[in-house]
This record gives structure tokens, C-alpha cells and sequence, in this order.
């Protein structure tokens, strides 16, 4: 009874085992392509739940329909139609288009696909540089270069059994050499040009500073001009009233000349005069009658 039971649960297994090992699921970001005995017998490209003889008899080998990117493995220089050489890193977008075009070809590794894919991208790149001078390849044929390596990949592509979707450049630059010396000429010229606007700015700041200097002489000099007018004018405008009033009385015109002649004698404390006491000179201090000449 126990042996009958265990060969029936291991009939079981097996029969489980068997039928597992026919159904497999295809999943929509995946090719399926079922082998038969080592030769491709279909590619399935629709996703769902499929069924297949058991191996050896046929298997099955999922291969990845989504678009791959694959980046410039090393950094070789190209040169341009002026001889300037570039190191260019660049990107490519590809995807499987044929799944047995493209076993027959790279088997069922994509890495086999790209080492192969991309010396054929950059002597692609290369024929499409060495047609263009730096400034083209930099900036205005930048988008015509990678449309032309695109279109030389087409057919080659095709031969792998795959689609090239998409060329980018991602970096255009000289090689360390040739950088080096350019940035020293770089260096060189915005030194040339920090030189020229240092002397633009000292020759302006010169002709500013002469040009004030010139307009303070000037108003300098009108000022002064006007101040000895004004002075002028108003020592006129004293001596005539001096004229008018020691016209009216000359006695008090001595004395009054006789004062500021005092004023002008002692002026500081420390002022020192040697004269005689009865000399003419303190004559109106003696007798102020003196200095109107009724003295006499």
C-alpha cells in the first residue's frame, strides 16, 4: 500500500516536472527564440504563455527587445581636415531588429553585439570628421556628423541584426597636449586684452584728472578774479568815502592816520618800538588837540 502511494507521488513529481519544463512565459520587453535540437526553430515576439517539448528537445533563449546605449569604450584622436586632432566620446542607441540575424551574428550576448558594433562606429565617426575642420565638427556640423554616422551604421547594423536608433556626441576636445597649449594661448590673449583695457582705463583716467585739474584752475582763477574785482570795487568805494570824510576835516584825518599807525605799531603784546617820549610820533596820545594842527 506505502510503496503503490510513494510511486504515485513520484509519478506525480515527474509528471509536474515534465509539464513545467514545456510552458514558459514570454514577457513583453523580451523575444523568446525556441530551439530545437541547436538550430532556431521560431522567434515569438508576443508576450503571453507559451508551450514547448521538454529538453533536450527544444529550448528556449530570451533575448532583451528594449533599446540599449552603448558608450565610446576608449578615447582614440581623430583628425580634422586642418590636422587638428580631437578626442570625441560619443553614445549610440540600438535596439534587436532581427533576433536571428542577430544570434547567427553576436550569439546571445549583447556585450559580443557591442565589441563588435563599435569599431564600425568609430570609423564611422572618423570618416565623418576628417571631412570637417574643428569649428564645424564643434559647433555648426556638429548635428550633420551624427546624422552621417548614423546613416553609415544603417546598413551595417542590419548585418548584426539590429536598429541604431539614435547617434550622440557627448564630448568634442583637443588631446591633453594640444589642451595644454591652448590654454596657455588662451591665457595669453585674455592677459593681452586685461593689458589693453588696464592702459584704455589709465590713459582715461589721466585725461579725467587732467581735465579737472584744468576746470579747478580755471574756476580758481575766476574766483580770484572776481575777488580782487569785488575788493578792488570796495576799496574804491572806502577811499572815496575816506576821500569825502578827511575832505570835510583834515585834522581829523591826521588823527585818524595817526591812530592806525598806533594800531599797526602795537599790534601784539609782545611788539617792541624805540622812540623818543616827546618825539612826534606819540604826539596825538600827549595832546589829541595836537594832531588837528591847532597846536601849532
Amino acid at each position: 500500500m506505502k510503496q503503490s502511494i510513494g510511486i504515485t507521488v513520484a509519478g506525480a513529481l515527474i509528471a509536474l516536472m515534465a509539464a513545467s519544463s514545456t510552458l514558459y512565459v514570454v514577457d513583453q520587453r523580451q523575444f523568446a527564440v525556441l530551439y530545437a535540437l541547436g538550430e532556431i526553430k521560431e522567434v515569438i515576439t508576443e508576450p503571453g504563455l507559451k508551450f514547448k517539448l521538454p529538453p533536450p528537445f527544444q529550448n528556449v533563449v530570451f533575448l532583451d527587445k528594449r533599446i540599449q546605449s552603448m558608450d565610446s569604450a576608449e578615447t582614440r584622436p581623430i583628425f580634422t581636415a586642418e590636422k587638428k586632432s580631437l578626442v570625441i566620446d560619443w553614445l549610440i542607441k540600438w535596439r534587436i531588429s532581427d533576433p536571428r540575424q542577430f544570434i547567427r551574428n553576436a550569439g546571445t550576448d549583447v556585450r559580443n553585439a557591442e565589441a563588435r558594433l563599435s569599431p564600425i562606429v568609430q570609423a564611422a565617426l572618423n570618416e565623418e570628421v576628417t571631412r570637417r575642420n574643428v569649428t564645424q565638427v564643434l559647433s555648426t556640423d556638429r548635428e550633420k556628423v551624427m546624422q552621417g554616422v548614423m546613416a553609415r551604421l544603417g546598413d551595417d547594423a542590419k548585418a548584426f541584426g539590429i536598429e541604431v536608433v539614435d547617434v550622440r556626441i557627448k564630448r568634442v576636445d583637443f588631446v591633453a597636449s594640444i589642451t595644454e597649449s591652448v590654454y596657455r594661448r588662451m591665457e595669453s590673449e585674455r592677459k593681452r586684452v586685461a593689458n589693453e583695457l588696464r592702459s584704455t582705463g589709465q590713459a582715461e583716467g589721466e585725461k579725467i584728472r587732467a581735465d579737472a585739474d584744468r576746470q579747478r584752475e580755471v574756476i580758481v582763477a575766476e574766483a580770484y578774479r572776481d575777488a580782487q574785482k569785488i575788493k578792488g570795487e570796495g576799496d574804491a568805494k572806502a577811499s572815496a568815502l575816506y576821500a569825502e570824510a578827511f575832505g570835510r576835516d583834515p585834522s581829523f584825518a591826521q588823527f585818524y592816520r595817526q591812530l592806525e599807525a598806533y594800531r599797526a605799531s602795537f599790534r601784539n603784546k609782545s611788539d617792541v618800538i624805540v622812540v623818543q617820549p616827546d618825539g612826534d610820533f606819540f604826539r596825538a596820545m600827549r595832546d589829541p588837540s595836537s594832531g588837528s594842527g591847532r597846536g601849532r
